[in-house]
């Protein structure tokens, strides 16, 4: 997994930054779905993001296992510069949590999280800094309905969906980068 990674960011950062985002996902219960729920159809996932190329990385072991209990599809690329973790969620879930949730659970020291506009999109992203051990990320994350209207907060975005006025499937983006 190590130099699958984000070259901008060290191997066990990256491994961390995921096992987080994971841990925290599959912390709160849900019921289960029925069988047809929770069949997935095949999943492409987008070459390029915000205009640059994806290469996909592998899932670790802990996020293979994750994934099969997602109600979606879960893939992690990197674009040279981020590490982006992509999130399909087929229904209504407490199995996405905020990325901040994440780093905290692991340890990182939460800073400076304000609301940015997307990139090239409508919308905003909720950014944030994590420092741990002397590493400092950016991370940046909001989730997409299908009609592109986008969510900062991922409570917001549960209630909407579960109340149907926002519609799936739904893109959870996390995007996080080194900084000096």
């Amino acid at each position: 997994m190590g130099e699958a990674a984000c070259s901008t960011a060290p191997a066990n950062v990256q491994a961390t930054f995921l096992g987080a985002l994971l841990l925290a996902m599959v912390w709160p219960l849900l019921a289960p779905g029925s069988a047809s729920a929770n069949a997935i159809a095949p999943h492409e996932w987008p070459a390029q993001f915000e205009g640059r190329l994806l290469r996909p990385l592998a899932l670790s072991p802990v996020e293979q296992r994750f994934a099969e209990d997602f109600p979606g599809r879960l893939g992690r690329f990197t674009d040279g510069q981020r590490s982006i973790v992509l999130r399909q969620v087929l229904r209504p879930t407490r199995k996405l949590h905020p990325a901040e949730d994440c780093f905290r659970a692991v340890g990182y020291r939460v800073e400076q999280t304000q609301l940015r506009k997307r990139v090239g999109a409508e919308g905003l992203q909720r950014c944030f800094v994590v420092t741990r051990d002397g590493v400092k990320l950016q991370v940046c994350d909001y989730i997409q309905d299908a009609a592109g209207q986008s969510f900062s907060d991922t409570s917001a975005w549960y209630w909407s969906a579960l109340s149907g006025r926002s519609t799936g499937p739904w893109l959870a983006v996390t995007l996080a980068s080194s900084l000096p």
